[in-house]
């Protein structure tokens, strides 16, 4: 497979100029030299095979030989609110949204979360994006959102038809208990993220997981009043990154079934 590298900038002309992270990757890791041919993406869609055709010692100009559209993205927008695990889960979390195709990531502040979405970290999280935009062949790049409230989150997706919060149920099952995602309750929701469906439905689909501790009682109540359905992923205790795989991949199934 030919080696991948994001441009900052817009590709709209025949040469290209690579610098920053990419380049020294370019330039330092890979050892490329005049003729290597690369495959370049800029978030627009495209791809471009382009090939080195200057060196220097912090940057590489390189000329586009051809450009393709090569859609790789979910057939719905899928967005993802989360409170942020610590540390390198982080990283690793972001790493695999990507992969699943999730189009948007809102870090969420609520009142048990453990981690602070500070720029910084937003930063560094928009250049694991692009990291694994890299391995997994995306064009389009994850959008890492600025960091909000649950309350601002649940009144901005409130026009969103499909919104689901992953949150345990407790007790004897009722007519208010979260459903499950068995086998039993997935043949309920699965079909209708089906793509043979979406034309029917509203296309977002919005999902949200709490932090460790899980979402209070108040902001679990706050969700379902604005119409948010609850969804239990569960008799086991997941971590924050764990629930949002495995929430993530059931929408991915429903979409590609």
């Amino acid at each position: 497979m030919t080696a991948r590298y994001f441009s900052h900038l817009a590709i709209a002309r025949d040469q290209v100029r690579l610098d920053g992270p990419e380049a020294h990757h370019l330039l330092h890791v890979m050892r490329a030299e005049i003729g290597a041919k690369v495959v370049l993406f800029d978030g627009t869609g495209r791809e471009f095979l382009a090939e080195v055709v200057q060196v220097g010692r912090s940057e590489v100009q390189l000329a586009v030989l051809a450009q393709q559209n090569v859609d790789r993205e979910l057939p719905t927008e899928l967005t993802i609110g989360i409170a942020l695990p610590k540390g390198d889960r982080q990283k690793w979390l972001v790493e695999k949204l990507v992969e699943l195709g999730v189009t948007r990531l809102v870090p969420l502040v609520t009142d048990r979360s453990v981690a602070r979405p500070l720029p910084s970290v937003l930063e560094r999280l928009q250049r694991t994006v692009i990291e694994a935009s890299k391995q997994c062949g995306r064009n389009r790049l994850m959008e890492v959102a600025g960091s909000q409230l649950w309350p601002a989150l649940v009144q901005s997706a409130s026009g969103v038809e499909h919104r689901w919060l992953a949150h345990p149920a407790r007790g004897k099952t009722t007519n208010n208990a979260c459903p499950r995602l068995s086998t039993e309750s997935s043949t309920r929701i699965l079909p209708v993220l089906r793509r043979d469906r979406l034309e029917a439905c509203a296309t977002p689909i919005v999902l949200a997981i709490g932090p460790e501790g899980g979402f209070t009682d108040e902001e679990v109540g706050l969700a379902t009043a604005a119409g948010w359905q609850l969804v239990d992923l569960g008799p086991r205790i997941l971590r924050t990154e764990t629930a949002a795989l495995l929430l993530v991949a059931w929408v991915v199934l429903g979409l590609r079934s």
